[in-house]
């Protein structure tokens, strides 16, 4: 008897339980490859898949329209039929393709488990942009607002120890050493000619330095005339391509503009089924291939699917590569090549993701490709894991290539067109100012 009144009884945390909206079917399971990366050595990023899988010898060839295009079960909002097609001479069909098309209000489901990211309740978070933006830089601003602050203080001469000392700051925020030396000759310079003395003048004309380096050019992704708008996108592995096209899907359909994606990485494993749940969360439409298809036949696919379908917008998937393999590169200027010939002026922007966190060798996959297609524009992402966030200086000072978004987030409005003077401002403005 008394045993029983002492005995405890089990305890334990409950385990979670996964809360389900209330209206949406459950979604389907992808079982989805962890691609985390290395975050400071962006070449390691590629699958072991994807350095064997080279594309075929005759990348040369153009490609030639699938045989049979699929049409999904689920009911399409008004969508045209996509027409038969004639073929494209020197060229194999490829067998498999489907084509993927959403309903109006996709249904909720698991984001791939290498970039989660979430739906927000309201997009429009009542925090301001510039507040995001420095939460989101809190990582880089800890490395050089800090230490920009203590070393221009007022009290301190100017002198070469000062300026040598800037140097080195700037350098660990992987502002560049090509930049750096410009803003430190720039400062310089203005402090001789102006006869300045106290360090902290300095601090105005260090800010006023950056923000001429993002002065003038287009940093806008805007749909053009052009339909479809075209928009090409590349980069290496792991760097957020995925999630930067279901970001930017998502904000053009919720603008009521007919969105179709082609799934153009038809190399790495579960690439397609990846892109997949984004298109369903975005409503967008997605052309599809078995995976190790030729690249340029989906692309090909999808040109005529939007035209077909009269979409506002294209948006093309590329298998991430490395700059120093060359056969992928090839792909990718026949990718290129297929675009160009299908649709008047296409690409309309080529969009180069980069993640901040690989530092100054995102500078240099910025310039191999931009050797390879005419990148238009930068997207650069995790911002707000990397301290390294001087990086879009450096990018937009030695390439002359706009950054055009940036990625302080995980929420889906957290992919924001760039603006260099708010950056500047987050980037050098204390945490209590």
């Amino acid at each position: 008897m008394f045993r029983n009144l002492f005995r405890r009884k089990p305890t334990g945390d409950k385990p979670a339980t996964e809360t389900k909206p209330k209206d949406a079917p459950p979604p389907e399971e992808i079982d989805l490859p962890d691609e985390s990366v290395d975050p400071e050595d962006p070449e390691a990023s590629v699958d072991e898949d994807e350095e064997t899988a080279e594309p075929d010898d005759d990348a040369g060839a153009e490609p030639q329209p699938a045989a049979e295009v699929q049409e999904a079960s689920e009911p399409v909002p008004t969508a045209v039929p996509v027409a038969a097609v004639a073929a494209v001479p020197d060229a194999e069909p490829d067998d498999g393709v489907q084509v993927v098309a959403q309903v109006a209000e996709p249904p909720t489901g698991d984001l791939p488990a290498t970039e989660p990211e979430s739906l927000p309740d309201e997009p429009g978070e009542k925090r301001g942009f510039l507040r995001r933006l420095m939460d989101g830089l809190s990582k880089t601003r800890a490395t050089l607002t800090r230490q920009v602050t203590a070393l221009l203080s007022i009290g301190r001469a100017i002198d070469e120890d000062l300026l040598e000392e800037l140097e080195e700051v700037l350098i660990q925020a992987d502002v560049g050493i090509a930049t750096t030396m410009h803003l430190v000759q720039r400062l310089r310079e203005e402090a001789a000619g102006r006869q300045l003395r106290d360090a902290a003048e300095l601090q105005p004309l260090l800010r006023s330095e950056i923000e001429a380096i993002f002065a003038g050019g287009d940093i806008s992704v805007d749909v053009g005339a052009a339909k479809p708008f075209v928009l090409l996108v590349v980069g290496v592995n792991g760097v957020g391509k995925t999630t930067t096209i279901g970001k930017l899907a998502a904000r053009w359909t919720n603008e009521g503009k007919k969105v179709v994606i082609a799934a153009g990485d038809t190399f790495r494993a579960a690439a397609i089924e990846q892109l997949e749940v984004w298109a369903q969360r975005a409503g967008a439409d997605l052309i599809r291939q078995e995976q190790g298809s030729d690249a340029a036949s989906v692309v090909y696919d999808a040109v005529h699917a939007a035209n077909a379908r009269k979409a506002d917008v294209l948006i093309i998937d590329t298998a991430g590569r490395l700059h120093t393999k060359k056969n992928l590169m090839q792909e990718l200027e026949k990718i290129n090549r297929v675009a160009t010939r299908e649709v008047e002026g296409a690409p309309h922007e080529v969009l180069l993701v980069l993640d901040a966190t690989t530092g100054q060798n995102a500078v240099e996959q910025a310039r191999q490709f931009s050797q390879i297609a005419p990148v238009t524009g930068i997207a650069l992402t995790k911002l707000d894991s990397s301290a390294k966030g001087g990086v879009v200086i450096a990018v937009r000072h030695e390439l002359d290539i706009p950054v055009k978004l940036i990625g302080i987030g995980e929420q889906i409005d957290d992919l924001r067109d760039f603006d260099g003077a708010a950056f500047v401002d987050a980037l050098l403005t204390a945490e209590d100012a």
